[in-house]
């Protein structure tokens, strides 16, 4: 899959400092749109996935996001709405959050959805795809950065 004209990575921390905030953002923007394909249809805002897992962390309904991003606004408002609604992480936090999840599928129940992703995309020698984010950055065509130690 080609990457996909304005949708960051998952690594992009630039919203609200936390990894995959502003790339769900971006998909929220993208399906209101009609722009986001069908191959991201099927995982959008599912409880279990990485945009799940997120409006966990902080403790607020994707739909509410979703709602929000509908009345339009720039990246920096629709965070502060968000924290201002949920949870508004402590820089320990963000921390526990951003390695948390920039390392699922590393070592852990994760790495099999990995391997059967690499097989399925003949990917399988590429030994620096080795979490949920190498797999999405190299499925877009990005190169993932150094793989957690």
């Amino acid at each position: 899959m080609p990457g996909i004209e304005g949708l960051r990575s998952p690594y992009d921390k630039t919203v609200g400092g936390l990894h995959h905030l502003g790339r769900m953002l971006d998909k929220m923007r993208l399906k209101l749109a009609g722009k986001l394909p069908e191959d991201f249809q099927r995982n959008y805002g599912l409880s279990f996935g990485l945009d799940g897992q997120l409006c966990g962390f902080l403790g607020i309904k994707f739909e509410d996001i979703e709602g929000r991003v509908a009345q339009g606004g720039t990246d920096a408002e629709i965070a502060e709405w968000i924290f201002a609604r949920a949870l508004r992480p402590s820089r320990a936090q963000t921390h526990v959050w951003n390695e948390y999840i920039r390392k699922l599928g590393w070592k852990d129940r994760g790495a099999a959805v990995i391997a059967k992703v690499k097989e399925q995309e003949g990917l399988m020698a590429r030994t620096d795809i080795q979490t949920i984010f190498d797999g999405i950055d190299a499925l877009e065509g990005r190169m993932p950065p150094p793989g957690p130690a």
